[in-house]
């Protein structure tokens, strides 16, 4: 007779695995975007989406994104993911970010990128600052084992003004799993790091499933009127 712990145990590796090689795929897609140099002046940022979407299908099948795939740049980065700004042409000297959700093989992943073009030394310097801030927020997150989303979010927004910056968003990061997973509503406060989130973000979700969490880290300089983005997994190592 099977353990159902043993076997719980097991489904719950598999499902690291599965998200982990979920977010590989996302880091192969970004990768390529570069090397082709899809983000380019001149392009609307809907036909840089497009083109991104088109290339997630050729290189994985991928045909479903688990929520709206955003582009955007200038100004329009430095509003929040609710947002839906015009939609914006590419400058020379311009600041864009990318925030895709493509389900790969019934697997979320959620990644986000930011790409600087010309040579703004404000601009590449928060580009620089984005991935060591949510470097510096998993640690603290490996460091405080209870760590509720409320505390998570509150330490981001005091990182993120320790480098120079505003966060930029309401929370920063959710929940991610298995097409589809748990609804993510804003009245689902635990799906969220967010002000409005007691719990402890380790634990398990309705369903008995271990919780996976995305953070997402959006600084922006509201002065000059620019952000950027960065956002993988938190609680897996690729």
């Amino acid at each position: 007779m099977s353990n159902p712990l043993k076997q719980s145990a097991a489904d719950e590796a598999a499902r690291a695995r599965n998200l982990v090689a979920a977010e590989r795929k996302a880091v192969e897609l970004f990768d390529e975007v570069t090397r082709r140099g899809l983000i380019k002046p001149g392009l609307p940022e809907s036909a840089v989406s497009d083109q991104v979407r088109d290339l997630a299908a050729d290189l994985f099948g991928t045909k479903k994104h688990w929520h709206k795939r955003i582009v955007r740049s200038g100004e329009n980065t430095l509003e929040p993911y609710k947002a839906n700004p015009p939609d914006r042409v590419i400058g020379e000297d311009d600041i864009v970010f990318l925030d895709f959700g493509p389900v790969f093989e019934e697997w979320e992943a959620d990644f986000g990128r930011t790409y600087v073009l010309g040579d703004d030394p404000v601009k590449l310097q928060l580009t620089a600052d984005l991935p060591e801030v949510w470097a510096a927020g998993r640690a603290y997150f490996e460091d405080h084992p209870d760590v509720t989303g409320a505390e998570l979010y509150a330490q981001v927004c005091r990182l993120a003004e320790d480098a120079g910056w505003e966060f930029g968003g309401p929370h920063s990061g959710h929940l991610v799993g298995e097409f589809p997973h748990e609804l993510i509503d804003a009245d689902l406060v635990n799906s969220y790091i967010a002000p409005s989130n007691p719990n402890r973000l380790r634990g398990r979700d309705d369903a008995g499933r271990d919780c996976h969490w995305i953070l997402e880290i959006h600084l922006v300089d509201r002065q000059r009127g620019f952000g950027g983005f960065f956002e993988q997994l938190l609680t897996l190592s690729r």
